[in-house]
C-alpha cells in the first residue's frame, strides 16, 4: 500500500485515508518503485494545489500525470507544450458563428478536471503566463469575460531541466503558483526489471479504471481543510519563510503565497497520515518540495554550487521547533 496510516476514530477524515490509498494503490500499479512522489502527489490534489514534475526525459513524469488523472474519473485534457503554442490554444478564443451572428467562447483544453501540460518549458514565457489566472483564481477571461473552471481543478505540468536544448525557465510568478516540485529519478534495479516485464508487451495504464469520482475528490478536499493547524505550527510556517527571505545565500525568498502552500500542503499529509491536526514533522518533511523551487539564489551560490534545496534543508535543520 501506497499510504500508512494511524486512522483515529470519530475523526473527520475518517473516509478519506480509504479513498486516497485506493487511488494511490491504482497509481502504483503503473508507476513502480515511487511511493513517496506518488504520496506527494496525492497531497498536492487534496491540498488544491497544482504539481510541478521535473526530470530528465523517459523517466515516467507523463506516466504519473496520466495514472492521476485515469485513477479519478473526472475530464482530463492534455496539452503538448510546443515553441508555436499560443495563450488562446490554452485558454480558449472567442469565434464568430454564423447561424447566430454573434461571438461564441470555444473552451481550451483548461476547462477540465486535470490538465495536463507536458514539457511545459518547451513553450514560450508568453504562453507558459496563459496559465497564471486559471492556476491562481480557477478563472479565465478572454475578451472581458470571466469563465469559471471545474471542481476540482489541478495542473500537472512536466519539464525537462532547464540545461537542455530548446527550453525556457518557467517565470518566477508561475513557479510560484506551483504548490511543489518533484523529481521521480531513476527507479531502484527491482523496479526497473519488474518495468520490463509489465511495460514490455502492454501498458499498464490501459488496464487503470477509475477508483474515484471528481465528486468525491472534491469531497476529500473540503475534509482536508477541517484539519486542525495550531497557532504555534502557524508561526512556525512563518519563520521558515522568514528565514529564506533573510537567508545570504538567497536573492528571492518564500513568498506569503508560498507559506499558504505550505500551510495547505501540511494539512493533506497530516490527512493522508489519518490525523486530524498537523503536527512541525509534516512542515518539515514538506519544506523542501514547496519551497526550494520558489528560491533563487545569489551568484556567490550558483558558484560554490548551494542548491536551494540545500539552503531549504540546512534552515529547517537550524530553526527551533515550536514549543507545546
Amino acid at each position: 500500500m501506497v499510504l500508512d496510516t494511524g486512522r483515529q476514530t470519530g475523526s473527520p477524515i475518517d473516509d478519506l485515508v480509504p479513498a486516497a490509498r485506493r487511488i494511490g494503490t491504482a497509481i502504483e500499479a503503473v508507476i513502480e518503485g515511487k511511493r513517496d512522489a506518488i504520496q506527494l502527489t496525492l497531497t498536492v490534489l487534496l491540498a488544491e494545489g497544482h504539481l510541478l514534475i521535473e526530470d530528465v526525459p523517459g523517466v515516467g513524469k507523463t506516466m504519473l500525470a496520466k495514472a492521476l488523472a485515469r485513477a479519478i474519473d473526472g475530464t482530463v485534457r492534455r496539452v503538448q507544450f510546443t515553441p508555436d503554442l499560443l495563450p488562446s490554444d490554452i485558454t480558449g478564443v472567442s469565434a464568430y458563428n454564423q447561424e447566430r451572428r454573434d461571438f461564441e467562447f470555444k473552451p481550451g483544453p483548461v476547462f477540465a478536471n486535470i490538465v495536463l501540460g507536458d514539457e511545459i518549458n518547451r513553450a514560450s514565457p508568453k504562453t507558459q503566463s496563459a496559465l497564471l489566472e486559471a492556476m491562481e483564481e480557477r478563472q479565465v477571461t478572454v475578451d472581458g469575460t470571466t469563465y469559471s473552471l471545474q471542481e476540482p481543478f489541478m495542473v500537472i505540468a512536466t519539464q525537462n531541466p532547464v540545461e537542455m536544448e530548446g527550453t525556457y525557465p518557467l517565470p518566477e510568478a508561475q513557479r510560484d503558483r506551483f504548490t511543489a516540485r518533484i523529481s521521480l529519478g531513476y527507479p531502484p534495479p527491482a523496479a526497473e526489471r519488474e518495468m520490463l516485464d509489465t511495460h514490455g508487451s502492454a501498458s499498464p495504464l490501459d488496464q487503470l479504471r477509475p477508483v474515484a469520482r471528481a465528486s468525491d475528490v472534491q469531497e476529500l478536499v473540503v475534509a482536508v481543510r477541517r484539519v486542525l493547524v495550531s497557532d504555534q505550527v502557524k508561526d512556525y510556517i512563518i519563520s521558515l519563510a522568514n528565514a529564506t527571505r533573510t537567508s545570504p545565500e538567497l536573492r528571492l525568498g518564500a513568498s506569503p503565497r508560498a507559506a499558504l502552500h505550505l500551510l495547505r500542503a501540511s494539512r493533506a499529509w497530516a490527512a493522508l497520515d489519518g490525523r486530524d491536526y498537523v503536527i512541525p514533522d509534516d512542515v518539515q518533511r514538506l519544506a523542501r518540495p514547496v519551497l526550494a523551487h520558489r528560491l533563487l539564489p545569489t551568484a556567490e551560490a550558483i558558484v560554490e554550487r548551494h542548491l536551494p534545496e540545500q539552503v531549504v534543508d540546512r534552515i529547517v535543520a537550524q530553526l527551533p521547533l515550536p514549543r507545546r
